[in-house]
């Protein structure tokens, strides 16, 4: 089961419908110090599908607490700013 993308405040996101991700599934990536919306892109345009609300289906954060075999057991993920556009506000590390 995936984890539903609860809130993206990332506005500039092509994926990003107010405060709604569109995309079909992010993945989290990101540095050793934090973890990034791998998915985010700004092109100016808005893309993804309509009425569709992401979920997580990969994250690549091992040391994440929620991380269990590369998937995330959060009960939910907020995206938004951080070190980059678009960070995994939900991400603790273990």
């Amino acid at each position: 089961m995936t984890v539903q993308v609860t809130e993206c405040a990332v506005s500039n996101c092509s994926f990003n419908d107010h405060t709604q991700c569109n995309a079909a599934g992010i993945t989290i990536g990101g540095a050793s110090d934090h973890a990034q919306c791998a998915t985010f892109i700004d092109t100016g345009a808005h893309g993804g599908l309509p009425k569709v609300l992401a979920s997580v289906g990969a994250c690549q954060r091992g040391e994440c607490s929620h991380n269990e075999n590369l998937m995330c057991t959060a009960s939910e993920v907020h995206v938004g700013p951080g070190n980059d556009n678009a960070d995994c506000l939900t991400y603790e590390h273990a």
